[in-house]
């Protein structure tokens, strides 16, 4: 399963992504929301380093994620940090079943690729549209098809003195989706070297075909946006936001 050994070294090998600036970024969009948002839904929030910032901020959160490995390492991140601490459950994205309604939810880091068949997608769009309040907001970013496909035969790594991990993308047309085959080597207190695999996949959603879910969903005002920004995405842009919200 993804994220079964990386978990524990997530947080070290995305060291470069600014939450912060995703947070800044996030309430720039809640402003613009017709209804207060207060309750926030951090789906799929991975070590929840985007859930303690937002919480941070007085938000009340609520994380879910599949991997009870990620939500472990979230917990534990913010059990004595938070003015108002997170709730975590661990629920795939299309059996979401919240105690009640939300104000906002955001989907952030391309978690939404991480769902490689569109009937579950639209599931997941669903539950989310049922547990938002009139006026709310569902806010996600995409890794776009062309950034996936030019990732094709690519390998990258990262390296730190006790841990390293190699990723090999291969791109598959026919099914729409990224593999990333993941290698984990983490040094034992005896010096050797223990290595781990992991398998992820990314699905190439099409700008239309996310919007054409949203809509049946439920959802309408649906806006896209470039990443981090306020505007349009531009041509060839390598990710890009949706926001959408259920009707007042």
């Amino acid at each position: 399963m993804a994220y079964e050994f990386l978990a524990g070294q997530y947080d070290r090998f995305t060291a470069d992504v600014d939450y912060p600036r995703w947070a800044d970024y996030l309430e720039r969009q809640f402003a613009r929301c017709p209804i207060p948002i207060h309750t926030v839904l951090d789906l799929a929030c991975g070590t929840g380093s985007l859930t303690l910032e937002l919480a941070r901020r007085g938000y009340e959160l609520i994380g879910v994620d599949r991997s009870a490995e990620m939500l472990a390492q979230a917990a534990e991140k913010c059990r004595e940090t938070c003015p108002i601490a997170p709730i975590f459950l661990q629920q795939r994205m299309e059996r979401l079943d919240l105690y009640g309604t939300i104000d906002a939810c955001v989907c952030c880091l391309d978690s939404v690729n991480y769902v490689t068949r569109p009937p579950v997608l639209a599931r997941a769009f669903q539950r989310v549209h049922t547990f938002l309040m009139p006026g709310g907001l569902f806010l996600f970013d995409i890794n776009t098809p062309e950034k996936l496909q030019a990732l094709d035969g690519q390998v990258f790594l990262d390296e730190r003195e006790d841990a390293y991990v190699v990723w090999r993308a291969e791109y598959s047309p026919r099914r729409r989706v990224c593999t990333y085959g993941l290698d984990l080597f983490t040094l034992a207190e005896d010096g050797r070297w223990d290595r781990r695999e992991e398998l992820h996949e990314e699905y190439a959603y099409t700008t239309g075909q996310l919007e054409d879910l949203l809509r049946q969903a439920g959802f309408r005002h649906i806006r896209q946006y470039g990443a981090l920004k306020l505007r349009a995405p531009k041509p060839g842009e390598p990710r890009v936001f949706f926001a959408a919200r259920k009707e007042l």
